[in-house]
């Protein structure tokens, strides 16, 4: 199950590595989901949220994301209130 604050975080929360580094998680591409799911996500809170971003993008839920990215900032060092 998930929080409202994980729908929030798919649009402030950036990739911490890899190809995608520094791209906001929602904006991942699906292809890119589908092979960190076949990898396997990473551990904690991040291997959670790429999960959801999955579930969401197979569903077609993206719109859930759209009224989020207009209120929320993006994740910034400047902005650390938003990596919660």
């Amino acid at each position: 199950m998930f929080e409202k604050q994980d729908l929030i975080r798919l649009v402030t929360v950036t990739m911490p590595f890899g190809k995608y580094e520094g791209r906001v998680l929602a904006d991942l591409p699906e292809e890119y989901l589908l092979w960190m799911s076949k990898k396997g996500f990473p551990a904690g809170q991040l291997g959670l949220l790429l999960g959801l971003m999955l579930e969401i993008r197979i569903n077609g839920l993206e719109g859930l994301l759209t009224p989020l990215r207009k209120r929320y900032p993006l994740a910034t060092p400047e902005n650390p209130d938003t990596l919660h």
